[in-house]
């Protein structure tokens, strides 16, 4: 996701894939006490994806991961050679598997001292430091039918909360209303089902139309909610965020019912 505060450079270890080894999490354990998000752990890198060309997925073991809600982030820090730090807060990509593994997903800020060292500097084996996870308004437990909403590198959080409830086989509702550029730029293409709906805001496949996210996406799930109504959650740009808000609350949703985190 979008940095939000400050980080580092760390020297990447030479030579070919890395495996630590990880300490297995009990299976479906994904509450968290307070003491844990506030310790700093080591975090190794082990494997890069990319998504599009200016985002990917870094794939880190922490061994002493506690677990986490979908929805939630962490701290990350970096340290130089020299003692320089530079810590960022970025939202957590994978569900809560009890593997020993957390994924992050970052875009390729422009004159980002973070992104652009996982971006160009950043190798498996190299280690940095985190600390969560934090912050569980934005969680999402899979207890409650959830409408998620998301602009470009807005939807990690939401895609841990997809995979969380396919991991889990839930029957719970889930929507995903996902806005890109073109499909160039749609974070995690490939992994999107029938619970996902692709807006593009600049270039589409041909048939399919190319605009904003508007009441025409919005409005038909509202008119007929699930058993319950629906949680919404919405992740992107401030401005994004805002317009999205407006449309769930034209639709019906209730204001007291949208979760809302935002970037830049």
């Amino acid at each position: 996701m979008t940095e939000t505060t400050t980080h580092t450079v760390v020297t990447p270890a030479p030579g070919p894939a890395f495996t630590p080894p990880t300490r297995f999490a009990v299976p479906g354990r994904i509450a968290v006490s307070d003491r844990a998000a506030s310790l700093w752990q080591r975090a190794t890198l082990t494997e890069i994806r990319h998504e599009t060309p200016a985002v990917a997925t870094f794939r880190f073991a922490v061994p002493g991961w506690a677990g986490h809600l979908p929805g939630q982030h962490l701290m990350l820090r970096l340290t130089a050679a020299d003692g320089y730090t530079a810590q960022r807060h970025y939202s957590l990509a994978s569900p809560p598997d009890g593997s020993g593994h957390i994924e992050l997903t970052l875009d390729h800020v422009e004159g980002g001292e973070v992104s652009g060292w996982f971006h160009t500097e950043a190798r498996p084996g190299d280690e940095v430091e985190v600390r969560g996870p934090l912050s569980g308004f934005f969680a999402w437990p899979g207890d409650r039918p959830a409408l998620l909403v998301g602009a470009g590198s807005g939807v990690v959080p939401l895609m841990s909360m997809i995979r969380h409830h396919r991991a889990r086989g839930l029957d719970v509702p889930l929507r995903l209303l996902v806005s890109a550029r073109g499909p160039g730029e749609l974070v995690y293409a490939a992994e999107y089902g029938p619970e996902t709906t692709a807006v593009f805001t600049r270039r589409a496949p041909e048939g399919v139309p190319v605009g904003r996210l508007s009441a025409a996406h919005v409005a038909p799930l509202l008119a007929a909610p699930p058993t319950g109504g629906w949680e919404a959650y919405v992740c992107g740009s401030n401005a994004f965020a805002e317009h999205a808000s407006r449309l769930l609350v034209a639709a019906g949703q209730p204001v007291d019912r949208i979760r809302i985190e935002r970037f830049g």
